[in-house]
């Protein structure tokens, strides 16, 4: 999600992964352009589940990944198909001379791969993406002009992964999320209520879930708008209420939340994450950070410090200002990041649906015995 293949102004978007159960690893990065206001610029960052390590020190251990992709729109001249463990692409070579073996460069690598051909002294790129779907096996790369197409045969890395296209992109991370959330609810968080409400509905139509907003709810309840309430009861009455929302709405499956914004919001607490980690959550965030790394860093630090609730998310969000326009752009985002956290540990659907049928006790990631008293943080043997 680049080169030949891209029609549209491009939004580079970089992940981070992080998670309180991580161990280190190494941090790696592609090149990011500098921010510009004149474009919306994002920061994906999600965090994997990685080894088992005592839970005193796993907070203190996060791991960092960093990667840059494109939302340019891709060239759709090619037929594609999954077979299985391995993905086909057939790219058409016009009616001009068919070009000899010896004419054509197939290069791929990783979730990279660029296809070109020699005409008439002049190199012709066919497509070039550094945004696969996912990962391939380069070395198990076949190749062969079949009449008037040339026909690539790629190796998927994860035979089980599912690819709706070869390139990662809106359309393709919609219709992937279905097997790999596996019905698991999606909680917006951030510093702004409507950047929240925009993202989440965005992500509910491409998901095929529905759309609830804390802040309707509050107020159809309440029958008065949040900032009257926060002036005649202040924060902590709303979040509190908010907070009571979510344990309603925990139990929801196939739903994309989004939460209050700023620091009257539950997600600002530690103390109400309870519930929330029945779901994935996506920390929306703004940034005033002019590159990549500083914006890496930034992320880092705020997860690392722990300052705000928001710290708790599985996926962080980057952007440097807003416009409605992109909130489609950023829903992108989210999703892209989450299948790289799925990806690292596709038992997560699963253990957030177990987390839910033992009553979100508050012992995530680390889930207890049933039994398990949150009160006295006994457990009885199994």
């Amino acid at each position: 999600m680049a080169g030949a293949i891209a029609t549209a102004a491009k939004v580079k978007l970089c992940f981070y992964f992080s998670t309180q159960s991580s161990i280190n690893r190494p941090i790696s990065s592609l090149s990011f352009p500098p921010f510009s206001r004149s474009r919306l610029s994002l920061g994906a960052y999600t965090k994997p589940r990685l080894a088992r390590i005592p839970s005193k020190r796993r907070q203190h251990l996060p791991s960092f990944l960093c990667k840059c992709i494109s939302t340019a729109a891709p060239n759709t001249n090619y037929e594609f198909s999954d077979g299985s463990s391995d993905v086909e692409l057939r790219l058409p070579l016009g009616n001009q001379e068919i070009p000899r073996p010896r004419d054509v460069c197939v290069d791929a690598a990783g979730t990279s791969l660029r296809v070109t051909v020699r005409r008439s002294g002049s190199i012709v790129t066919l497509i070039e993406t550094d945004q696969l779907f996912d990962r391939v096996k380069p070395s198990d790369t076949i190749w062969f002009i079949d009449e008037d197409e040339l026909v690539i045969n790629l190796k998927k890395h994860d035979p089980k992964l599912k690819w709706p296209d070869i390139i990662e992109s809106w359309e393709s991370l919609s219709s992937a999320a279905v097997q790999l959330l596996k019905g698991t609810s999606v909680f917006i968080v951030g510093d702004s209520t409507e950047v929240n409400r925009r993202v989440a509905r965005e992500l509910a139509v491409g998901l095929g879930y529905t759309p609830l907003d804390t802040q309707e709810l509050l107020e159809s309840v309440s029958k008065q708008d949040v900032d009257s309430w926060i002036a005649d009861e202040g924060v902590d009455s709303v979040a509190a209420a908010e907070s009571s929302v979510l344990e309603s709405l925990s139990s929801h499956a196939r739903a994309v939340v989004s939460t209050l914004g700023g620091k009257h919001g539950a997600a600002a607490r530690t103390t109400n994450w309870r519930h929330l980690h029945a779901g994935f959550t996506v920390w929306v965030s703004e940034t005033e950070a002019m590159d990549q790394d500083t914006a890496k860093e930034e992320a880092i630090r705020h997860v690392q410090d722990r300052s705000t609730g928001h710290s708790n998310a599985d996926v962080v969000v980057k952007l440097q200002g807003w416009d409605p326009d992109h909130a489609k752009s950023v829903a992108q985002a989210s999703l892209s990041a989450l299948k790289r956290l799925i990806l690292a540990d596709k038992e997560l659907p699963g253990k957030k649906s177990l987390y839910i049928r033992l009553g979100c006790r508050g012992d995530w990631p680390d889930i207890k015995p049933p039994g398990w008293d949150p009160s006295n943080n006994t457990e009885v043997a199994l």
